[in-house]
């Protein structure tokens, strides 16, 4: 799944919506490409959590592709770049 654009609190209900088929994988990893996100508010790193924790118990990877400095820089002060695939 491709996200762009800010994924904030008023983006993540539709970006919740459209995330429920990949919470519906199982046995399958899943790439969330975010070279075209610019910014990330807690609602979406929630949802980003929510489906590592789905993701998991179903045996399936998360990976995260193409997060720009700033956003790494968030994923790694929180402590998410230890908890997800990050390429």
């Amino acid at each position: 799944m491709a996200f762009e654009g800010r994924l904030d609190t008023a983006a993540s209900t539709q970006a919740s919506k459209d995330m429920q088929v990949l919470n519906d994988c199982e046995g399958h990893d899943i790439i969330l490409d975010c070279s075209r996100l610019e910014y990330i508010s807690s609602s979406g790193l929630r949802l980003f959590l929510g489906l590592l924790k789905t993701a998991k118990s179903k045996g399936s990877n998360v990976s995260i592709t193409g997060l720009s400095d700033d956003l790494r820089h968030v994923f790694d002060e929180i402590g998410f770049s230890a908890l997800f695939n990050i390429h």
